[in-house]
């Protein structure tokens, strides 16, 4: 490993602070601290086929190596591209399920960004806990962002509120107004269950991966990824509002986003779904043939692409952005927190998924940095990370923002540009916190039409359920393993595809507030379907017993094989028999005839 890093767990080499004031006034008044000896023209150079590939490598950046001032900006930049889409889609999305007016969804997409730079400061500054051995961060680039987890959780919330009267319905015409008192409960919740991944980062890792093998955490996180992908593809076609549910009666009230739209559609058009497609294509040109910097910005790539030609062809309503505020910052709007109980048992069993998607995360990003994944410097990173990942989502609900987690998109950037120094993470929280504060960006970003965000999203989304099975393969396949896989993907991958399957099981209608919180709190897991899967994988887990490593190996074979190459074997085996047996019979008759 880089000699640096073994120095001090956490800031590297100790210095004074007339060493410090020195460095810092060389690196921006020398070539050397400015801009160095980096190969720039790598970072831009696309693949084309016509292009012969440059044999030359860069230099790999440590954690605590001296990096040019330029570089790491431009590379802090590159990171929060990078996490663009994956920050403001969550805060446009739920705030398109509560139905809050544009000024509402523009101020969530500002404090997402804004949030998510400030929670990412805390994971890479790496705080210690006075007088104890603990550690709040991993010291690393590791980012928070706005996790998807939560909206499968908070869309199904909003649903059985505006179903209860906790959310309100205009009397008149059964539409649903918006939800500030729902959103406030879902962050509320949030907060208190944020307190049980604090708890956890100060159990032992090794007793964490024994309870939360990826046995449970795959499928769940892979029926994330299934159930999001629906609304992807929704948007994809025009947009999940009324225009969708009111496509086959026709008329002005099927046209997306509304009659009155610059460029109104019916749900599902051509039109729309040639805009998604754009998007789509962009994306697998951009890792085709793009330079390192498009390859890991693809998503923000197809999304400007898209944006480009919606604004051309008349897509975009530029009246929301006019009205922007200049600026904007956290707690301009505010929502009354509450506790849903419904919500508990669900967002018990997020912040699970989350600390153990953290554990993943921070050991990917220490082996791309080149640091040890094993020992006590590394525990102790894993730790903090998930310590800070659990303050990041009760400070992120203080901050009127749903759960932030670590992102995983960050790591591919470290492997692309070999740069794993905390400079570029600092300039890359600096960007973030920029984009929020100047909400005319928000803004922009808000009035990008559906099927532009959701030819974005579903790539997203995808990417999360690959995530889930990436994963699983990390399971070897025995036959109690595929039980439990299979076991708990039946009832959770089916209240995936049909959620509304529990919701007409209880016919309770009286007045026991009690009651009816109980029974809504129990349809709502049931109605979640990577909840149901990750209790019934981890329940499973416990009960069913480890088998002998001969019977699982047997197993194995069995089952990954198949049964064409067991047949195969045996056929060869008797063949082989036979052939021996024939063999000796010509043996034993030979020597009878010597004999006779």
């Amino acid at each position: 490993m880089d000699g640096p890093d073994q120095i001090g767990p956490d800031t590297g080499p100790k210095r004074t602070i007339s060493d410090r004031f020195g460095r810092f006034v060389r690196s921006f008044t020398t070539k050397e601290g400015l801009i160095g000896e980096y190969d720039y023209a790598m970072l831009f150079k696309p693949r084309l086929p016509f292009m012969k590939k440059s044999r030359s490598r860069t230099p790999f950046f440590g954690l605590h190596e001296k990096i040019p001032v330029f570089l790491a900006l431009l590379l802090g930049l590159q990171h929060a591209l990078a996490m663009l889409a994956g920050v403001i889609t969550p805060p446009i999305i739920i705030g398109s399920a509560a139905n809050f007016d544009t000024s509402t969804s523009q101020y969530l997409v500002s404090t997402s960004l804004i949030v998510s730079g400030i929670l990412s400061a805390i994971q890479i500054t790496r705080f210690s806990i006075p007088k104890t051995p603990y550690y709040i961060g991993t010291g690393l680039i590791s980012v928070a962002g706005t996790s998807f987890s939560t909206l499968t959780i908070a869309d199904n919330a909003l649903t059985q509120m505006y179903k209860s009267g906790y959310c309100p319905i205009d009397p008149e015409t059964g539409a649903k107004l918006a939800c500030p008192h729902g959103y406030g409960a879902i962050l509320g919740t949030s907060c208190l269950c944020a307190l049980l991944e604090i708890g956890l980062s100060f159990v032992s890792i090794d007793i964490l991966k024994r309870i939360f093998p990826p046995l449970v955490t795959g499928p769940t996180v892979l029926l994330i990824g299934v159930s999001l992908i629906q609304s992807g593809l929704e948007d994809w076609a025009g947009g999940a509002g009324s225009c969708m549910s009111n496509a086959a009666a026709g008329g002005s009230a099927a046209l997306c986003p509304s009659a009155t739209a610059p460029h109104a559609l019916p749900w599902g058009s051509a039109e729309f779904i040639g805009l998604g497609f754009l998007v789509f294509v962009t994306i697998i040109l951009c890792e085709r043939f793009g330079s390192p910097i498009m390859r890991t910005c693809s998503v923000a790539v197809g999304l400007l692409v898209g944006c480009i030609v919606a604004a051309a062809c008349g897509y975009f309503d530029p009246s929301s952005i006019n009205e922007a505020p200049v600026a904007s910052f956290i707690w301009v709007k505010t929502f009354p927190l509450k506790i849903y109980s419904p919500l508990i048992l669900p967002f018990l069993a997020l912040y699970i998924v989350l600390m153990m998607e953290a554990i993943g995360d921070v050991t990917a990003t220490c082996d791309v940095s080149r640091l040890d994944v094993e020992g006590e410097l590394f525990d102790s990173r894993i730790r903090g990370g998930v310590l800070a990942d659990g303050l990041n989502g009760l400070l992120a609900g203080l901050c009127t923002i749903t759960p932030m987690s670590t992102f995983a998109q960050n790591n591919g950037v470290i492997a692309l540009t070999r740069c794993a120094n905390r400079k570029a993470g600092y300039w890359c929280c600096f960007f973030l916190i920029i984009m929020g504060i100047f909400s005319k960006f928000a803004a922009a970003l808000v009035a990008i039409p559906s099927p532009v965000l959701g030819g974005m999203t579903t790539f997203l989304f995808s990417s999360v359920a690959i995530s889930g099975i990436r994963i699983i393969a990390t399971t070897p396949f025995t036959r109690r393993n595929r039980f439990i896989l299979t076991a708990s993907f039946a009832v959770g991958m089916g209240a995936t595809l049909v959620p509304t399957w529990f919701s007409y099981v209880f016919t309770y209608s009286g007045d026991n507030k009690g009651l009816i919180g109980l029974i809504d709190a129990i349809e709502l897991v049931m109605t979640t379907g990577f909840v149901v899967t990750g209790l019934l994988a981890l329940i499973l887990n416990l009960l069913l017993p480890e088998e002998d490593d001969d019977e699982e190996e047997e197993d194995t074979r069995l089952l990954d094989g198949d049964a064409t190459t067991t047949s195969e074997e045996h056929n060869k085996t008797a063949a082989a028999s036979e052939d021996a047996t024939n063999v000796s019979s010509e043996n034993g008759e030979s020597k009878l005839t010597k004999l006779s």
